[in-house]
């Protein structure tokens, strides 16, 4: 993976969000691939915070790297258990 790529700038749409990267390439996610931004309002959506190895929403807790979405890697923390479930 060339870590030289960043993000230059993060778009949505009511499906996808969209990465603009530093070599000129734009790579469209599937928002279903992260629940979190999937649930999350426009305006947490839209509070993004890129840096020089991913995306970052601090409100909900969200990190994204740019290698794993180059390499096709969706969320991979797991649920939580609900409370009394076996």
């Amino acid at each position: 993976m060339n870590s030289l790529v960043r993000a230059k700038a993060v778009r949505f749409d009511d499906d996808s969000f969209w990465v603009e990267l530093s070599d000129g390439r734009t790579l469209s996610v599937p928002l279903a691939w992260f629940p979190r931004l999937l649930r999350a309002t426009r305006e947490q959506r839209e509070a993004v915070t890129m840096s020089t190895r991913g995306l970052h929403w601090d409100e909900l807790d969200e990190d994204i790297s740019i290698e794993g979405l180059l390499a096709g890697r969706g969320d991979r923390t797991r649920p939580r258990k609900s409370v009394g479930a076996a």
